[in-house]
């Protein structure tokens, strides 16, 4: 179950704002780390993470990883080794288990993280995006104390 995510709140204007939050993201993020990503059918998950792997030194594609499940990418490709995760199609929090997600040090920005149910950290910040189509965004977050100093990493 994800946590209730409310106030405070980031508006993204455009793809630049979006951005430059994947940057500050990118900026603070270590290795362990898992970033929770709420939202939508088209609300910016995978934008938002793309963006975030790019910033890291990613310079090829980011595919989605919807049917693969994780794409994983690594040093010295990127600053910090990275997992995006995509659990859209699993119906079972145990069907995770096979993914490894865990026993992994590399920071996870996972993609329906609800599907993880009680198995998703407590550490982990959770970020969740509104909005579709060409409309602003807006960001709304639940950042752990393992987060303190870290976030938000832009000014609301």
């Amino acid at each position: 179950m994800s946590p209730s995510i409310s106030e405070p709140a980031i508006v993204l204007a455009g793809p630049a704002a979006t951005a430059a939050l994947a940057a500050a993201i990118a900026a603070v993020l270590r290795a362990g780390d898992v970033v929770a990503l709420h939202g939508d059918l088209g609300a910016g998950k995978s934008t938002l993470a793309r963006g975030i792997i790019q910033a890291l030194g990613w310079a090829g594609e980011v595919p989605s990883p919807t049917f693969t499940l994780v794409q994983a990418y690594d040093p010295p490709d990127v600053a910090v080794p990275v997992w995006h995760v995509d659990l859209y199609r699993i119906d079972h929090p145990a069907e995770a288990d096979a993914l490894g997600l865990f026993e992994t040090d590399a920071a996870l920005i996972i993609e329906w993280p609800q599907r993880l149910g009680a198995r998703l950290p407590a550490a982990a910040l959770h970020l969740r995006l509104d909005g579709s189509g060409d409309a602003p965004r807006t960001l709304t977050w639940d950042a752990p104390p393992a987060w303190e100093g870290r976030w938000p990493p832009l000014q609301p």
